[in-house]
């Protein structure tokens, strides 16, 4: 089923009424808002003056919804989920805890491919300069041993950006946009991991003591390009640099836009949990091969 993204930027009393989400107006008392509990697949809570009660955050929860609070520079700071969303969570967590190094490097393997394959379909999309990554692509090892992705990224990012672009963290301009973009999808990969009865903590590659989300960062590198790409068509249509409520609207739709996976067009939404159920198909010798999504 496809889930929606709900996303609240002014003062709110959140309220549950007949499995219904009420977003209400604090001054005025008026209903803003309604959507069915089943539908929500994210959360979003962009201001310091909602409230919501712990009988919706169970309701949520129950779910399988994300709720993401952001922080005062409006950037998503906090992530709840539920501990389990599947019926079989401890007999695939055992499954999980023995999956061999080998395997996790033919994994990893795999997803540097498809995210390489992604940033060079955005290039060549938009008429940018893209064969170099063919090179990069066809040069990446068992566990990336020589970091291809890092040195695709450095070609990427030159010239879907600029020349004198850095991706970080802390970076200038659209930095602001991607941090935003970014948490958004790990949130998402986070939940199709737990609705898995996976284990967020434990990653194929990623390995940080302090990451409680892993894995959740080892499954979205093939889909950051799709937020990039939503980013870059943002900053094409000339939009102002700073992370408006309209900037965010407009990025959230990269959790609905189509992507070929399995040789199917799928929403992204849908496309995550195919993702996810494939690794775990993989760690069991179901499947060879983890299926990731193509841009279109």
């Amino acid at each position: 089923m496809i889930t929606r993204t709900i996303y609240i930027g002014n003062p709110a009393y959140i309220k549950l009424k007949d499995n219904q989400l009420k977003i209400i107006c604090p001054k005025t008392q008026e209903t803003k808002g309604s959507v069915s509990v089943e539908d929500i697949g994210v959360l979003l809570l962009d201001h310091f003056q909602i409230t919501l009660s712990h009988k919706v955050i169970q309701q949520l929860m129950g779910n399988n919804t994300v709720i993401i609070s952001c922080d005062a520079q409006h950037l998503p700071f906090g992530l709840m989920l539920p501990l389990y969303g599947h019926t079989e969570h401890s007999e695939r967590v055992k499954v999980q805890t023995q999956v061999s190094e080998p395997l996790k490097k033919q994994l990893w393997k795999q997803t540097v491919e498809c995210k390489i394959e992604n940033q060079k379909r955005l290039l060549e999309k938009n008429g940018l300069y893209f064969a170099p990554m063919l090179e990069y692509l066809a040069k990446v090892k068992s566990g990336d041993s020589t970091n291809m992705e890092g040195i695709a990224a450095q070609h990427y990012w030159k010239y879907l950006i600029s020349t004198d672009f850095i991706r970080d963290r802390f970076g200038e301009m659209p930095n602001n946009l991607l941090n935003f973009g970014y948490a958004v999808l790990r949130s998402t990969v986070a939940r199709a991991i737990v609705e898995t009865g996976l284990l967020p903590v434990l990653g194929i590659f990623h390995r940080n003591k302090y990451n409680p989300y892993c894995l959740a960062d080892d499954l979205m590198e093939p889909y950051r390009p799709m937020v990039d790409a939503v980013v870059y068509e943002w900053i094409q249509e000339g939009n102002e640099e700073n992370l408006t409520k309209d900037a965010k609207v407009y990025l959230l739709q990269s959790l609905t836009m189509d992507v070929q996976i399995d040789n199917k067009i799928r929403p992204l939404l849908v496309a995550i949990k195919q993702t996810v159920v494939s690794l775990y198909k993989c760690y069991t010798g179901a499947k060879r091969k983890i299926d990731y999504p193509m841009l279109l």
